[in-house]
């Protein structure tokens, strides 16, 4: 029974078709970059206000017209809860921003004071975790992130909270690509992203819905044309699609920040191979940010031109090619009498 909720939360995540369509602004360091650029100031120089008024920019204009928006606690829900539309689900993320960062590989923690009891309490859908990984890190700091993402699974479990789970692989402290930013890390190899996701996809970690980066780098992925490039390519997709069908869990994709004609291609494999939509943020609204802030009405005016250009184009393609989730609530086949159910919740 402690499944119900997970499901309406999904449904909450979802359009009404069954497709997910969402915005992400729950990012930390990437925005305080745009601002910091957009201003010509360091990172450091980036004030509370102006993130909070950029977050609150993005959800007045881009909430209205997504099935759902992932939210952080710290920034987002201050500056912008009251904006949300009732209908537009709710995403909370937990992990921390800061991470520790060894010779071995990365280590996540959830952010300060924050749970996955205060997203419940708070009327969360959903909790969004991301994970860096990478199957060849050091086996310590793999166990400190597969415990990491077990013991949130566990709580989301607890509290029949749906739990998104986000993976990226990223470069080796040390390594010629290695940067501490959210980008798409260049010479990362497709069974890097598929065996992590042959990782988390096990029932041990409750995983509900998964957010994916492609396998392959998105700017040099060939237009899926029947060439035999893009047949090749098209494996890499299908390997996860075969991966999350085989565990009955939907799967999403993540944009990277990519040009949005790039991410468009991505999806279009992806979807091919069984994804359901996207949870996109930078893509979408990143240019409106770094060109116009701190004029917020200019913000604004990009973003309900071209944001919501690029957005409505990926919806389209979502619509047309994504494969719809259906929810899948327990069969009452012992709920006999009155009483029941509530002993068996």
């Amino acid at each position: 029974m402690r499944t119900i909720g997970k499901n309406r939360g999904l449904a909450r995540l979802a359009d009404a078709d069954g497709h997910f369509r969402m915005v992400a602004l729950d990012q930390r360091p990437p925005l305080f970059d745009a601002i910091a650029k957009a201003k010509g100031i360091t990172r450091e120089q980036v004030e509370y206000s102006d993130v909070t008024a950029a977050k609150r920019l993005l959800v007045e204009n881009l909430a209205p017209h997504c099935s759902s928006m992932l939210f952080d606690p710290n920034f987002a829900v201050p500056a912008a809860i009251d904006l949300l539309p009732p209908r537009c689900g709710l995403i909370m993320t937990l992990e921390e921003h800061r991470v520790e960062e060894t010779a071995g590989g990365r280590k996540s923690r959830a952010i300060t004071n924050w749970s996955v009891e205060k997203i419940r309490a708070m009327g969360g859908d959903a909790v969004k975790v991301l994970a860096w990984y990478r199957p060849d890190a050091e086996a310590a700091v793999n166990d400190h992130q597969k415990k990491f993402v077990r013991e949130i699974g566990e709580d989301c479990a607890r509290h029949d909270i749906p739990y998104v789970l986000e993976l990226l692989v990223y470069p080796f402290l040390g390594s010629a690509n290695h940067t501490a930013d959210y980008v798409e890390s260049p010479g990362k190899l497709p069974g890097l992203v598929i065996d992590s996701v042959r990782e988390f996809a096990k029932p041990e970690y409750n995983v509900d819905l998964l957010k994916l980066e492609s396998p392959l780098a998105a700017n040099s992925l060939p237009a899926r044309d029947g060439s035999a490039e893009a047949k090749a390519a098209q494996k890499e997709f299908d390997a996860i699609g075969d991966i999350c069908l085989g565990r009955n869990i939907p799967w999403v994709l993540l944009s990277g920040g990519a040009a949005p004609e790039k991410f468009e291609r991505v999806l279009d494999y992806s979807y091919a191979a069984g994804a359901s939509g996207f949870l996109a943020g930078r893509t979408i609204w990143l240019d409106a940010v770094l060109k116009n802030f701190p004029d917020r009405a200019a913000v604004s005016a990009s973003l309900r031109k071209d944001g919501l250009n690029v957005l409505e184009r990926l919806s389209e393609l979502t619509t047309a090619k994504g494969t719809a989730w259906r929810a899948r609530y327990p069969v009452f086949s012992d709920i006999k009498q009155e009483g029941d159910f509530a002993r068996a919740y």
